[in-house]
């Protein structure tokens, strides 16, 4: 029967909220009509156009009670709170989480909780009734399907690690800098946007000068829920090693120091001493760098747990003698259609950059070998996402959109007139596939297409493409 259960327990909340499983929108929607009686011709705001939507009709339509702003869990009286997030299908048919997790929203109308333990955002994440739902774009969404219904809390190894997240967004914000916030500013626990509306809702600071920022909601962050479906819903997570065993070192040192702290006690050695040292074949490929960097850490695979969670993407930079740096740093490939389709902070250049932590690790050639000389934590500062690169990126997406000018050189060289490397400071786009590829309106077609290429809007079809980031621009980040 709906809305039988007992509120002041958690238990009978999710005896009752396992319900759902199997159950669509559609079919918590008539389940209601029912139990209200109201014909069916009867609607309800059951479109869900807008974010959040779903998670409140869950609220009314299930559970009984109106959705509110309030900064206690949904159900106060045990502390349980009401969670529904999204899971996507890859490619290759496995699951992924589809977006970050909103906990609550940073308010800029007062002071902040500096005690983690007292503040909203505990109160929100100490026990979550998480709702996973199957997002496909393919149908509307009244018809997407709840998988999964489960209680969770982050455990306490993650707790830690959140606790110093959530100090590191707190003294920036007390500090009058919220406008200067970025999610990948932190591990597990972000600061996050809203999405497309972002851009128009700045708001004056509680703090400092009051300078505008953006609102902002803190967030468990997409690859720490991607880490959660898959090991503790799924359970089918690759294993991983922790880089810190024991959580007790957190309350002493940051995560981030204690890495440091790893690998500068190698700083002077060779690759070759370093291969060595931990029984690693020396060949030479690009692998071999970013393994160096897994065994100083004390993790034997490419798999460390806090990297996978925090969205650490580990990249080595080989300087040569003379300090120049040869090579660009290149990212995952794009679509053209995806690209030209997308707004900027929706964007996945724009997502990948805000999201994404580095850890650069850096050689320097001497002789024929390379040397550990440095390392660092590294994030696109804002101020450089937002306009530097977000002009790089409008001006691939306008030529793309406007329709990328061919032409054929006497010897068959084929050209285009999408922004090249000189066109911005920090990024450019050039051939992700190992042999180009074309299929043009002339009738040229060239390399393996289907594999090597994939289609503009025009409906030719181009070498497939990614977005790089200038080594002159990495050389001096560094």
């Amino acid at each position: 029967m709906l809305f039988d259960y007992d509120r002041t327990s958690a238990d009978s909340i999710f005896r009752y909220a396992k319900r759902l499983e199997g159950k669509t929108f559609l079919d918590i929607r008539n389940q209601y009509l029912s139990h209200m009686g109201i014909p069916d011709a009867q609607t309800l705001s059951e479109d869900a156009r807008a974010k959040g939507q779903l998670g409140n009709f869950l609220e009314e339509y299930y559970f009984g009670y109106k959705p509110n702003g309030d900064q206690a869990a949904d159900f106060r009286e045990t502390g349980v709170e009401l969670k529904q997030t999204c899971i996507d299908v890859r490619k290759d048919g496995t699951y992924t989480a589809g977006e970050r997790l909103s906990v609550t929203n940073i308010s800029y109308e007062e002071p902040v909780e500096e005690d983690f333990y007292r503040s909203h955002v505990w109160e929100k994440i100490r026990l979550i009734l998480l709702v996973h739902y199957l997002r496909d774009k393919s149908v509307p969404r009244m018809l997407y399907r709840i998988l999964y219904v489960n209680l969770f809390t982050p455990p306490a190894a993650d707790l830690d690690v959140i606790t110093s997240d959530y100090r590191k967004i707190v003294r920036k914000i007390i500090a009058g800098k919220a406008h200067e916030l970025s999610e990948s500013d932190t591990l597990y626990l972000g600061a996050c946007t809203k999405g497309a509306t972002a851009e128009k809702s700045l708001r004056p600071q509680y703090y400092g000068d009051h300078v505008p920022a953006k609102k902002r909601n803190f967030c468990l962050k997409r690859q720490y829920m991607d880490y959660v479906l898959h090991t503790y819903i799924l359970r089918d997570a690759v294993p991983c090693e922790r880089v810190v065993s024991d959580s007790a070192a957190l309350k002493e040192r940051s995560f981030e120091e204690i890495v440091m702290e790893r690998i500068s006690g190698h700083f002077g050695r060779s690759d070759r001493e370093l291969c060595a040292e931990y029984g690693r074949e020396y060949n030479g490929n690009k692998a071999q760098w970013i393994d160096l960097a897994y065994r100083m850490l004390g993790i034997r695979g490419n798999h460390a747990e806090e990297f996978v969670k925090a969205n650490i993407v580990v990249k080595a930079i080989r300087l040569e003698e003379d300090g120049a740096m040869r090579e660009s740093m290149s990212f995952p490939p794009f679509r053209f259609l995806d690209l030209a389709s997308q707004e900027w902070e929706d964007s996945d250049v724009y997502a990948y950059f805000s999201e994404t932590r580095f850890l650069f690790v850096v050689y320097r050639r001497r002789g024929r070998e390379y040397v550990l000389r440095s390392a660092r934590f590294w994030n696109m500062p804002r101020a450089d996402l937002e306009v530097t690169v977000r002009e790089g990126w409008e001006a691939v997406r306008r030529t793309i959109r406007e329709g990328v000018r061919f032409s054929v050189s006497p010897n068959g060289t084929i050209s285009n007139n999408l922004p090249g490397k000189g066109d911005n400071r920090i990024i450019h786009i050039r051939p992700h596939a190992a042999k180009s590829a074309y299929r043009l309106a002339n009738g040229i077609v060239r390399g393996n297409v289907e594999r090597d290429a994939n289609p503009l809007p025009d409906g030719q079809w181009m070498t497939t493409q990614s977005f790089w980031i200038n080594n002159s621009y990495i050389l001096g980040e560094i």
